[in-house]
């Protein structure tokens, strides 16, 4: 009866020693207390084991060698010599700067003659909407109406700040007729001229150094048949 009463008072909660230890490794083999791999790119999946992690010595290395290319050394890639002894380049990265120079070489011809157009087209522009104004300032000056006046220093000045643009005029009387420079309005045959000759200038051509702005209205002097 006394052990009955002993084994009734015992909680029915508790363990042996043996079953504590148990408990406790299945509490280490629970999934909360269980190492969490975040990068199973670093464990290989045939094996389980981890992999060996890359040397970080030698990308060090590899990374202090590219930092120590100078200017020069680039320059003497681009120029196809080999770098300075202690750089390591590989002839992949050298075919690569050699076409990036290239490249950027005809990027800047591009932008060079794309600026030049736009420049002449701009200032032809500006110049043609004043040539009426020059053929004005022409009349006045062969009637004699600029002579001792202040429109006469006017007329040098424009004409001054425009021939440094390179605006030339076209059209002179004795020069040979050429349809690419000059429009004939009228034909005088004559028996002093070979070939076709301009003999009277009504309205002067200009051009914008290789560009014609305006042809020349002239008369032309063509041989008697």
């Amino acid at each position: 009866m006394a052990a009955d009463k002993d084994k009734k008072k015992r909680p029915e909660s508790a363990h042996d020693p043996g079953s504590a230890s148990d408990d406790a490794g299945e509490k280490d083999q629970s999934p909360e207390t269980a190492p969490t791999v975040r990068d199973k790119r670093r464990i290989d999946p045939e094996t389980g084991e981890a992999r060996p992690t890359p040397d970080a010595g030698a990308a060090d290395d590899a990374e202090a060698n590219l930092e120590e290319l100078t200017d020069e050394d680039l320059a003497r890639l681009l120029d196809g010599a080999s770098p300075e002894p202690g750089t390591d380049v590989e002839s992949e990265h050298l075919n690569d700067l050699k076409r990036v120079q290239a490249e950027y070489a005809n990027y800047r011809k591009r932008v060079d003659r794309d600026r030049y157009v736009a420049r002449e087209l701009a200032v032809a522009e500006v110049i043609t909407s004043i040539l009426p104004v020059l053929d004005d300032l022409d009349l006045a000056h062969a009637h004699g109406d600029l002579a001792g006046t202040p429109l006469e220093l006017v007329a040098q000045k424009i004409r001054t700040i425009f021939g440094r643009y390179g605006l030339a005029q076209v059209g002179e009387a004795g020069d040979v007729f050429d349809p690419k420079l000059h429009e004939a309005i009228a034909q005088l045959p004559s028996k002093d001229v070979s070939v076709d000759t301009i003999a009277e200038v009504v309205q002067p051509g200009y051009a914008l150094g290789e560009r014609l702005l305006r042809p020349a209205k002239v008369a032309v002097s063509v041989p008697e048949g």
